[in-house]
């Protein structure tokens, strides 16, 4: 089968820091599903374990963790999908990814594709869903019927452009999103966010200006270390911070005098330690390609890249590596 993988880890500017390769094609064993990819975004992990994780000497490393396809062969003991159905997950960080025409990923983290999203519509979904709809939910543990305040640092991201439909949505929350250029701001009040304040300026200052006060929830997607002082003034004592990101460093004694708890979301987490409750990935990609067939949720496409080959995917890692990416990044097709 045809792939895109690397053999040492070296900046994506270098000739071989992703090149097109051939493997065989792996056979569906157990829980796991063999998976026709047919399209795939590109995530901020694939350049960050690109640079951090090489394979052992003389195998490739294939990258990607997001992917919509089709199911061509089932384990003997998976029971939750048959050869044919259309289908979409984010992986598990430890296996061969989705840069590769055929992919093996257990059944209890992926989701039936929605029916109303082409494959490369359904492929920019899965992470930033798993991770927006986790954070909300399993780690802040946000009640639906809540009225509380949620404020989102970064919100026009891939993972806030979902968060903000899943809170309005499912919640009564007040959603609060932070955008810093008039293009990300007009895209955070088109996906419903009740209010828009720029993450460049006082938090604080502006949600007392329009008279929001302090939030029950903090989300930071992005520089949590640069926000962590004004996201403690802007937070109710007791309040909860909930956060994806990877400060160098963290001075969390700020939380204290407020009793603020700290929450910190990985979405790989229940695959990479194969918890009891993995399947809870599998419910939730179903319940949010309902959500999509119904209207409720939009896919955040912003950029088709072409097919998936190594040149292409080259040109992806660097334009997130450059932090100007708007939305995802989709390649379809080998």
């Amino acid at each position: 089968m045809k792939a895109v993988g690397y053999q040492q880890s070296l900046p994506i500017s270098e000739p071989q820091s992703l090149v097109d390769i051939t493997l065989p094609e792996p056979v569906a064993t157990g829980t796991d599903i063999l998976v026709e990819v047919k399209a795939i975004s590109v995530n901020p992990v694939d350049t960050k374990v690109r640079m951090r994780a090489a394979p052992e000497q003389g195998e490739y490393k294939v990258l990607g963790w997001d992917a919509a396809g089709i199911v061509k062969a089932v384990g003997p003991d998976a029971t939750l999908f048959k050869p044919g159905d259309k289908v979409w997950y984010a992986g598990d960080l430890t296996r061969s990814g989705s840069n590769a025409e055929f992919q093996l990923v257990d059944e209890k983290i992926v989701g039936h594709m929605p029916e109303e999203l082409s494959f490369a519509e359904a492929a920019a979904l899965p992470l930033t869903t798993i991770t927006a709809w986790e954070l909300l939910f399993d780690r802040l543990q946000v009640e639906k019927e809540s009225n509380k305040k949620l404020l989102i640092i970064g919100a026009a991201g891939g993972v806030g452009s979902i968060m903000v439909q899943l809170a309005k949505k499912l919640t009564n929350l007040t959603v609060i999103g932070t955008a810093s250029r008039p293009e990300t701001q007009a895209w955070l009040e088109e996906l419903g966010a009740d209010h828009v304040i720029n993450h460049r300026e006082s938090l604080s200052k502006q949600l007392t200006d329009k008279g929001l006060g302090e939030v029950d929830y903090v989300v930071g997607l992005t520089n949590s270390d640069d926000h962590l002082s004004e996201i403690v003034e802007s937070i109710k004592p007791q309040g909860k911070f909930g956060l994806i990101d990877d400060p160098a460093s963290f001075d969390i004694l700020q939380l204290k005098r407020k009793s603020i708890s700290l929450h910190w979301e990985f979405m790989y987490t229940r695959s990479l330690f194969g918890t009891e409750d993995m399947i809870e990935q599998h419910h939730l990609l179903n319940n949010v390609a309902k959500m999509v067939d119904n209207g409720d949720i939009k896919s955040t496409v912003a950029h088709q890249g072409g097919t998936i080959c190594a040149d292409n995917l080259k040109k992806a890692h660097e334009l997130l590596e450059s932090q100007k990416a708007l939305g995802k990044i989709v390649l379809e097709g080998f």
